[in-house]
């Protein structure tokens, strides 16, 4: 490695114990530059290793820092904070990645994309080099439904072989300490429009006992996944469980209804009530996750939360609030007065009740609401 000039390229490799294939792929990006004409340097980032391989990494020709805390994400962002270059290449220290293939994810970058993602999925899969589960199950669900939530079109969303310019990650704002930081980096390149190529790879069997944990970090991409979705995951289900609520309300205040053979009644009042107040509160979870979001920087405000921001207000939030436990009390207030015409004794009026019920705790929930997103509106206003 050349280190009198500047480098074009930063190939970074996480590493821990792999002793058995590290000096293969530190001399190996070496070469890929060497052919390739590419000034660049390699640095690998030991995550605790036990087994020399820091050791033998420097003796290669690399880089080596170290970073105490345990993690994929957590060797990246240390790792990515010590490059010089323009040009960041991220693999693995297994030689599972031919990095021999440098140059074309270089060529792709200079094209004009952002980040550009080796895709094994698209490429070739050297029969062994990944288990049947993560092929064919793990890895196209889990992009499949990244691609789904977020609008996006990816063939391989957690490869490990990918670059982007330093401009790119900058503007990324990673901060994931786990195996859900590819998640994470392909999510927010999505969300701030970035250009965003793929290449076909070849992804060989690796050395050594493997590092995954299929359902351990397989939960965890599918956790964060659902976790930057409040939209799917809250605000969808809400509206039709509050649609699924309110239609039986609405059809059966005024007495049973039979169709056919089949007999509705109160009960399924009941039941609407529960859903209606449910997707209410699944509503508010999901625009209040939408608000925590852009408040700490991890997303940029969509269509529905400028919608939000332009119509909505602490005041507004809480008139509405106020207008249905209106309603809701009013009606109690009715019921309580029909029931003091019958000197108090036991009436039927379990249907009015319902309804003013579930007015009265939907009120309820949107005046507190109202003022919780109005403190997260606080916060982002803050930053």
């Amino acid at each position: 490695m050349n280190t009198t000039e500047f480098p074009e390229v930063s190939v970074v490799l996480p590493c821990l114990n792999e002793a058995q294939t590290v000096v293969r792929c530190v001399e190996t990006a070496l070469a890929s530059f060497h052919s390739s004409g590419l000034r660049g340097e390699v640095i690998v980032i030991d995550n605790g290793s036990s087994d020399g391989s820091p050791e033998l990494a420097a003796r290669a020709g690399a880089h080596v820092v170290r970073e105490p805390r345990i993690g994929y994400g957590s060797a990246y962002l240390h790792g990515i904070s010590k490059t010089r270059a323009p040009i960041i290449i991220m693999a693995d220290a297994d030689d599972t990645y031919d990095l021999q293939e440098i140059p074309r994810l270089v060529s792709k970058i200079r094209e004009g994309y952002d980040m550009v993602l080796g895709s094994r999925l698209g490429g070739t899969i050297i029969p062994g080099a990944m288990p049947w589960l993560h092929q064919h199950v793990g890895n196209p669900i889990l992009t499949g439904l990244l691609n789904c939530l977020f609008d996006m079109n990816v063939r391989d969303a957690h490869t490990g072989l990918r670059a982007l310019t330093r401009d790119a990650y900058d503007h990324l704002k990673l901060r994931t300490t786990g195996m859900e930081f590819a998640s994470e980096m392909v999510i927010n390149a999505g969300q701030a429009r970035l250009r965003i190529g793929e290449v076909p790879i070849t992804y060989y069997p690796r050395e050594g006992v493997s590092k995954l944990n299929t359902w351990r970090d397989g939960w965890r991409h599918l956790r964060y996944l659902m976790l930057r979705s409040p939209r799917h995951v809250f605000l969808l289900p809400g509206i039709m469980l509050i649609l699924l609520g309110w239609l039986p309300i609405i059809a059966l205040v005024s007495g049973p209804l039979i169709i056919g053979r089949l007999f509705f009644d109160f009960h399924y009042m009941i039941a609407g009530s529960a859903l209606a107040i449910l997707g209410l509160q699944l509503i508010t979870l999901g625009i209040h996750g939408k608000a925590y979001l852009i408040a700490h920087h991890l997303e940029q405000p969509d269509r529905l939360m400028n919608s939000v921001r332009r119509h909505f207000t602490l005041e507004r939030g809480l008139l509405l609030g106020l207008i249905l436990i209106t309603c809701g009390v009013a009606l109690a207030i009715q019921i309580i007065i029909m029931w003091a015409q019958h000197g108090f004794e036991n009436i039927f009026e379990l249907r009015s009740g319902l309804v003013a019920l579930t007015l009265g705790v939907s009120g309820t929930q949107i005046v507190f609401s109202s003022l919780f997103l109005s403190l997260l509106q606080l916060e982002a206003r803050k930053d």
